[in-house]
């Protein structure tokens, strides 16, 4: 017997302003009626206050029908092991960080709200610095200026005896969350948080579903579920990149991640799947002192286990006749990935599995992430070099329409030019036909000779080199000469002459840059690097 009548799953966000569509609120539902089971359209309320005036209407319906509910929110209802004792030492648990912050967190009927001065005022309470919170935005529409006490990048303090760790156990467990303590860029979950439990809280208490809340693993362990009594609501922390999304044409993807959950934990719960996933990761039973932190706590993503979460085959619909292409015994069709979206996500999962990406401020984490994918060496994370903010130099730079400099054409051809914010002018003079004069005369490299034709257009420009050392060179001799320095040189010349010494000559040039030490390098990582940072500039809100 399934232990739930519906499932709502609920994809939140911080937004500081009413927001409709991709990157705002969308609310999923499932229900199993007369044995089978009825999705709902996603709902995508602009506010909070009108999503947590839904939801409180819908569960009030579902306590008064004796449904049992299982309700889902993507943000973390805890944080690591420590900040609570820290924050709240009368009552050094979940319910005194809960209660903390629904004191304190303002949110208005117009989104408005105050979650970074709160986040400010604790770092200063705890640590008297810009610590652990983290991340601030660029002022505009959606936001105002981030007090002075939130620090733009990660501060490299995490886990020291003294400190606080970084991610929660759950965190460290799914590969391709973040902390939550990141409050801004792609990916932050600790805005939504900060403005989330206080919610959660309100839900707790609100008069027509007080005493039928339960938040999970907090008030129920974690262990595997049994079944709830009828009208019974478990609030749970969910992962919106759980499952593989099938997003339908024209839907936005985040209105199809609640759907999918809410119709993945449905069947699962249909095949008698879904009970083990409430004792979360089963190594953890093992360890008792890490077993009471996340009961406590630091809480639990639900789904992230050892098993494997596999949905049921949708089954087949028969070929046409006459079909041209159809698997035979003799030439089976090849298992493979084909969905591109869970391709970049499980790409990303794995890079963020084997990667320490820990080192990485902020923006630059986002840069180091793709150029990993590109190339698919993981181990590059530890010879990356860059001088501070760059990532959000070369950004700026290309938000502002600066050119884009390169030294051979494949890097020119990598670069992805519908992601380039102001159709910035992608340029390469290595077949100009005054660069071989030119080469000739200098006794030099073509490449070095068109970095020569640059001299005009170098101001707010970005300069990148996948191929050749010596146009590196040649770039650091003309800026010393007198030639504009651009916004960010990308230096990844690859090969055995010159390349590894015209990086560290860039390195020590005190020009912004982003480099990658010893040989390796090439077009193909120049061009990632470029890519990842027009990305940055458009604010795209695809995976990291």
């Amino acid at each position: 017997m399934a232990l739930f009548d519906a499932y709502v799953m609920v994809d939140w966000s911080a937004s500081a302003v009413p927001n409709t569509g991709a990157d705002s609120i969308w609310i999923g539902e499932c229900r199993r009626e007369k044995g089978r089971l009825a999705a709902r359209d996603p709902a995508n309320p602009p506010t909070r206050e009108e999503a947590v005036r839904a939801l409180a209407a819908t569960l009030r319906e579902s306590v008064e029908a004796g449904r049992r509910t299982l309700v889902g929110f993507d943000f973390a209802f805890g944080y690591p092991a420590g900040f609570a004792r820290r924050l709240s030492p009368d009552r050094p648990d979940w319910q005194g960080v809960w209660t903390y912050l629904a004191a304190h967190i303002a949110d208005g009927a117009d989104n408005a709200n105050n979650r970074f001065q709160v986040a400010a005022e604790i770092n200063r309470r705890l640590f008297k610095r810009p610590f652990p919170f983290w991340g601030r935005p660029r002022p505009g529409r959606r936001e105002k200026a981030a007090p002075a006490g939130i620090a733009a990048s990660r501060r490299a303090e995490y886990g020291r005896p003294d400190t606080l760790p970084e991610r929660r156990n759950a965190e460290r467990r799914a590969p391709g969350t973040h902390p939550v303590w990141k409050l801004s860029y792609p990916g932050a979950v600790g805005s939504q948080s900060l403005v989330g439990i206080p919610r959660l809280q309100g839900l707790r208490m609100h008069p027509g579903l007080r005493g039928h809340v339960l938040v999970w693993p907090f008030e129920t362990g974690l262990r595997s579920l049994e079944r709830p009594e009828p009208g019974a609501l478990v609030l749970a922390e969910i992962w919106p990149s759980l499952f593989p999304v099938g997003q339908r044409a024209g839907e936005v993807r985040d209105s199809a991640q609640v759907r999918t959950l809410a119709e993945r934990f449905a069947e699962l719960d249909g095949r008698g799947k879904l009970a083990d996933l409430f004792a979360g990761d089963p190594a953890l039973l093992r360890d008792a002192r890490t077993k009471s932190a996340i009961e406590r706590e630091e809480g639990w993503i639900l789904g992230v286990t050892g098993l494997q979460l596999r949905a049921p085959r949708p089954a087949q619909a028969p070929k046409a006749r006459g079909a041209r292409r159809r698997a035979t015994s003799a030439h089976p069709a090849l298992a493979y990935e084909r969905d591109p979206d869970a391709i970049i996500e499980r790409s990303f999962a794995i890079i963020r599995a084997e990667a320490d990406l820990s080192r990485f401020p902020g923006a630059m984490e986002r840069v180091a992430l793709r150029l990993i994918h590109a190339s698919g060496m993981t181990d590059i994370a530890g010879d990356l070099a860059w001088s501070e903010g760059a990532a959000e130099a070369g950004a700026a730079a290309l938000a502002s329409g600066g050119a884009i400099f390169a030294d051979v054409a494949m890097v020119a051809h990598g670069i992805v030019a519908p992601h380039l914010p102001a159709s910035n002018a992608v340029i390469c003079t290595l077949h100009d036909p005054r660069t071989a004069g030119h080469a000739r005369e200098l006794a030099t490299t073509r490449t070095a000779a068109a970095v020569d034709l640059w001299d005009e257009r170098l101001a707010g420009a970005l300069v990148a080199i996948g191929n050749a050392p010596t146009a590196l060179f040649r770039l650091l001799e003309r800026v010393r000469e007198g030639a504009t320095r651009p916004a960010l040189v990308l230096g990844f010349p690859v090969g055995f002459v010159g390349a590894l010494e015209a990086k560290e000559a860039l390195i020590a040039s005190g020009l912004p840059h982003i480099a990658l030490r010893g040989r390796r390098g090439g077009s193909g990582m120049a061009a990632a690097a470029v890519n990842a940072l027009a990305r940055l500039a458009s604010a795209r809100p695809h995976s990291p």
